[in-house]
């Protein structure tokens, strides 16, 4: 009857439900009762003479399908951060418990149009978070989406769709296939009726339904304008965490990403141990400490390290005294140093001088 996320209506079913609302536009109750505009009860009830929801539902099941209101056991109660506007019901194909799946769940959203670069990252990030066991979020659209999700389905993992149209529509039908097995592995999801189609607002809407149903929103590219920084804003509203992979700064698909990092509206992540140490449980999704790798020069002890320092790149070097004054140590304990150094192959003796040594000989530890 009423178009997803409309707050008016949700305001009228919080104060009445939304059985006694349906029976009062059918009765012809006044609009002052139900808070409605006469206008838009109109229209209400021209949509309300061609609804068979015992024939939806019928056909929902015939296709492996159902139908979940609010207090359901599978509903998710973070849909419930909507306020007026969460959804009514949602339509879902596909077994498993969207409440359970949802739980440990993050959306990864990204331009239509994505670089081979983008589509690259989406998919790895997504098989990645999918074995460490996140359920990956989408919208089932051409390019990143449609990367998010073949990430997660490649490596056994499960992923869920959410859809601007009915779950029994292959919407975009490039991508019919990705959505079959989406609903086979994963769910399908949707707050439209079956045999709906999408517009340009209900992908708008559906957008509010990824960012609210999961711990966090991660953009892996977005152009200025790009419909995946909606999703992004509502997440970030929500109190979810709100990431992006940075990409090119010469392509305009990297700029919105850039510019929510750069606002301080997300995070900077790069792959999914990153993802899963922002949205995880605290102290047990810790991403691997990040360093360059060790040299052997690491390793050596402070006074030597100093000495080692002090000796000159020229080809005569230079005495122990003066290295022991630029070392900060005495000439016998310079000395020891150096002869120390000498064995590890980084000097040599040159007369009364010490060098460093051109080419750097074999050492034991």
């Amino acid at each position: 009857m009423t178009e997803p996320g409309d707050a008016a209506v949700g305001r009228t079913i919080g104060r009445l439900g939304a059985v006694a609302l349906v029976d009062a536009i059918r009765a012809g109750a006044p609009p002052s009762l139900l808070e409605l505009s006469a206008g838009r009860l109109d229209a209400y009830r021209a949509r309300l003479r061609d609804i068979d929801p015992l024939a939806d539902l019928e056909r929902a099941r015939t296709r492996g399908g159902r139908f979940i209101i609010p207090g359901d056991p599978e509903w998710p109660s973070q849909l419930d951060d909507l306020g007026d506007g969460r959804p009514v019901g949602l339509w879902i194909r596909g077994s498993g418990s969207l409440r359970m799946l949802a739980l440990r769940s993050v959306s990864v959203v990204g331009s239509r149009a994505c670089t081979p670069y983008g589509r690259y990252v989406a998919g790895q990030l997504c098989s990645q978070l999918a074995e460490r066991g996140w359920v990956i979020v989408s919208g089932a659209a051409y390019g990143i989406d449609a990367a998010a999700h073949q990430g997660a389905l490649a490596v056994g993992g499960i992923t869920v769709a959410v859809l601007a149209c009915g779950v029994d529509v292959a919407y975009p039908p490039g991508n019919a296939e990705l959505i079959e097995r989406i609903a086979a592995q994963g769910l399908l999801v949707s707050e439209l009726p079956l045999s709906t189609h999408p517009n340009r607002f209900r992908f708008v809407l559906r957008n509010r339904v990824i960012a609210a149903l999961t711990r966090g929103t991660v953009v892996v590219e977005a152009a200025l304008r790009s419909g995946a920084l909606s999703t992004a804003r509502r997440a970030r509203d929500l109190n979810r965490h709100t990431m992006g992979v940075a990409g090119p700064v010469t392509s305009d698909l990297s700029a919105g990403v850039h510019a929510l990092i750069r606002s301080g509206a997300a995070t900077l992540v790069t792959d999914g141990a990153e993802i899963g140490e922002l949205i995880g449980s605290i102290g047990e999704d810790l991403a691997p400490r990040r360093s360059g790798p060790v040299l052997p020069r690491d390793l050596l002890e402070p006074p030597v390290a100093r000495v080692l320092e002090a000796v000159p790149a020229t080809a005569e070097g230079a005495p122990p005294e003066r290295l022991a004054r630029q070392a900060g140590l005495s000439v016998d304990d310079t000395l020891k140093r150096l002869y120390e150094l000498g064995s590890l192959g980084y000097v040599e003796r040159y007369g009364a001088h010490w060098r460093l040594v051109r080419r750097r000989r074999p050492a034991g530890p």
